[in-house]
Parts: structure tokens; sequence; C-alpha cells
């Protein structure tokens, strides 16, 4: 008899639920009908018990409007409690803002190509922003009143973290269920990359390149299948570990200054290269070592491809230091086209630095005298490169020895660069070697180098 016990008290139980359920429908209908009626809509809706004739009893098309008091009035007319009319205007206004600042605003961001942020586009963007924030601060005042802040920091949620930046023409366009799917990727990314770095700390090794490039190219996959061809190309300029590499490249060069178009040529040429590369990154077997070196100048002739010779031979030039002080000069002197000149004096004044130091006939203070000697000969040398006015002589009182009587060539030496080395006319040079071919000079040859008149007077 137990079973027949349980029996009837299932069936009380269900009766129960299934007249509540009725009850509670019929008036949800009662007051949906209600609020359609007083905003104008004809009430479909029959308060009987064959109500599942019509299976919806609004349409949320019927309370939406493109007119937000409109919107926040029909919200109201349906019954909608202030907080969540609150937060449902808040949200939406926020979205509306979010994707202005995505296609209005020109960011530093965007600019990938430059490996230092231009500080106009900072500014115009910092102006722009806020003004939109003023705007939708404003509205929603309008909106909800003055203390819609309130709700604001209260109901709507915030992300814990910052993600990345999804703006401008290409990824400020895309869908907002794309740019959530980007963020989640981003944020799963970081985890396991931290989760890695975390992982060797405490087993006290370091990171393997080998890996960290497997974890980037995981994440490159994930995107890669939300993202087109174009758009995941935009989101490796601007945030993928090649991408800053090439930025950190071209600003060590100082001077290159690439365009938007020089920069993704670059990155197209070197991109699949580098992570090939970086794939051997830790590799010591012969043969690995060697795809390594075969990748690395197959690397240097896409460049040179993607740069074409001139831009290429300039971004060649930029990679030594001493081209870049010149340049660097020459900038600052307001003369840029001295800049050859400049190398010329600079390079064969170190290697004369060199050949000093490494004399062994000369004392430390014979060694001493003569490169201040050397410093003050570029220094009259570079001035006159740059048109600028000579500086003033030394005091009397400092050691001279007499100015050098040869000068033995090196490479790229002319009769020019040995006049500007040494303060000199090209002239006087010639003339104190008159069985000297000026037109045939060559590495290793000997020049006599007349008194100069910059130099400290000597004695006989």
């Amino acid at each position: 008899m137990r079973w027949r016990t349980i029996a009837l008290v299932s069936l009380g139980v269900n009766l129960a639920l299934a007249a509540a359920g009725l009850f509670v429908t019929r008036q949800q209908a009662a007051k949906v009908a209600a609020a359609l009626a007083a905003s104008g809509h004809p009430s479909t809706v029959q308060t009987t018990t064959n109500f599942v004739a019509r299976r919806q009893l609004f349409s949320w098309r019927e309370v939406e409007s493109a007119d937000y008091p409109t919107y926040v009035a029909n919200l109201r007319q349906i019954g909608c409690p202030e907080q969540t009319i609150r937060d449902l205007i808040i949200a939406d206004v926020n979205v509306l803002y979010s994707r202005r600042r995505a296609m209005e605003l020109i960011t530093a961001a965007q600019q990938w190509w430059r490996s230092e942020p231009d500080t106009n586009v900072v500014r115009a963007a910092a102006e722009k922003a806020r003004e939109l924030e003023e705007e939708r601060r404003a509205l929603l005042t309008r909106l909800l009143g003055p203390n819609w802040e309130t709700g604001d920091l209260v109901s709507i949620p915030r992300p814990s973290r910052a993600g990345v930046v999804l703006d401008g023409r290409v990824l400020g366009a895309l869908p907002a269920d794309t740019k959530q799917a980007i963020q989640n990727v981003n944020v799963r990314s970081q985890d396991r990359m931290q989760a890695y770095l975390d992982a060797q700390r405490h087993a006290g090794k370091e990171p393997d390149p080998v890996e960290l490039a497997k974890l980037r190219q995981q994440t490159r996959d994930e995107l890669a299948g939300l993202l087109s061809p174009p758009e995941l190309e935009e989101f490796l300029l601007r945030y993928s570990q090649d991408g800053n590499d090439l930025r950190a490249e071209f600003g060590q060069l100082r001077f290159f200054d690439p365009t938007p178009d020089e920069f993704r040529a670059v990155f197209r040429a070197t991109d699949d290269l580098d992570q090939r590369i970086q794939l051997l990154a830790d590799a010591t077997d012969p043969s690995s070592v060697e795809a390594r070196k075969a990748l690395e100048d197959q690397r240097e002739n896409a460049i040179k491809i993607a740069l074409g010779p001139e831009r290429y031979e300039q971004y060649r030039m930029l990679h030594d230091p001493v081209y870049r002080d010149a340049v660097a000069a020459a900038e600052e002197a307001g003369t840029p086209e001295a800049a050859g000149a400049l190398y010329a004096i600079n390079q064969a004044a170190l290697a004369e630095q060199n050949r000093i130091r490494g004399d062994t006939n000369l004392t430390a203070d014979q060694k001493s005298i003569e490169l201040k000697r050397l410093e003050l000969e570029q220094l009259q040398a570079n001035t006159v490169a740059t048109g600028q006015d000579l500086p003033p002589e030394p005091p009397p009182d400092l050691p001279v020895i007499p100015p050098k009587k040869v000068y033995v060539l090196g490479p790229g030496d002319s009769a020019a660069t040995i006049a500007l080395m040494y303060g000199l006319p090209v002239s006087a040079i010639k003339a104190a070697n008159p069985k000297v071919d000026f037109n045939r000079l060559k590495p290793g040859d000997a020049v006599t180098i007349p008194g100069s008149p910059f130099s400290p007077a000597s004695s006989p």
C-alpha cells in the first residue's frame, strides 16, 4: 500500500504546481496586455486557459526604439524595474560609444610601424576620447538623471584585467562577438604563458625559447580560426612578438623611420622566417646551426628585396653605431647631407685611435697627447664638414707634439676625407705630394700631411 500513498502525494503536488503556474501565467498576461495597451499597441492576449495559442506575449522590438527617451518610456510602461532600466540603458550606451571609440579614434596602437608613438596622434586621440566620454556622460545624465553613475559602478561588470585594444579601420569594425572571442584567446594565451614561466622559475630553469615560440604559435592558430587573413595580419602587426621585435629593431636604428608600406613588406617577408629561426634557437648540432644560419641569410635577403636597394643600404649602414653617430651629429647641426662625410672622418679617426693605442713605440703620456691631438683634429674636421664655426684653440700651455707627417690610407680613404680629417684644403694635400696620383689611391698608400693651420704650433 505504500506505493499508493506515494502516488497520491505525487499527484497532489503536481496538481498544486499546475494550479500555481496557471495563476502566475494569467497574471503576467494581464500585466503585459495592459502595458501594451497603454503604449498604443492592441492587445491580442486572452486571459483564458487556452493562452498557448500565442507563444510570445510581446516582441522586444515593440519595446526597443532608436530614440532613447522612447526606449526608456517603453521599458517603464511594461513595468520594468528602474534598476533594470538603468542597467539596460547604461549597457546599451556603453556599447554605442565603445563602437564609436573603436571606429573614430586614431590611436598610437594603430600606427604599428612606429617604434615610438607620434605625440600629435596621442594628443589628438586623448582629446577625441575626452569629447566622446563627455557626450556619453551627458546622454546618460539626460536619460537617467544625475545619479546614474552610481548604478553604472554597482551594476555593470568591469573586466578584471585589460585586454588588447581592437580599434581602427580593420579591428575596430569586427563584430562584438568576434572581439569578445579574441579577448578570450588573449586571456588564455596570457594564462598559458604565465603558467609556463612560473613552472620554469619554480624548477630553477630559464625559459626555453623554443617552447615560448610554440605557445605563441598556439595563440596564432586560435586567432586564425576567428579572423580573415587581412584581419589576422593587422592583429599580428600590432600585437605579435615578431611585430614587437621588428619595431624594436627599427627603433634601434633611430633614423630609418619606415613607412607603413615598408614595415608591412618587411613583416610579411620575415614573419615566417622568424618563427622558423625561433624553433632552432637553442639547437647546437651542426645541421641545425647550419640551417639557422641559412634562414638568417634568407631573412636578410628578404629584407633587401622588401626595402629595395637604396633603402636597404641605409638600413644596413644604420646598423653601424659609428654611422648612427654621424647621422645624429649631422641632424643636430642642421646639415643631414653631411652624414656621409662625418662618417668617413669618424671612421678614419677610429682607425687612428686604434693605431695609437697599439703603438708600442709610444709611452702612455705620448699616447694620451696623440689621442688628444686626434680628438681636436677630428672635431675641427667635423666642424668644417657641417659648416659650423671652428672651436677656440686650446690654451698654449697644453703639451703638444709635432703633427703626424705621413698618413697611411685605409679602406674608403680619399684626398677629400684626409683633407677633412686634418682640416686642410685638398689643394694643400696634393701640393705636399706632387708624385702621388690621387686618382688611383688605394689602401696602404702613404700620403705626406703638411702642417695643419688648426693644429697647435710646433717647433722644428
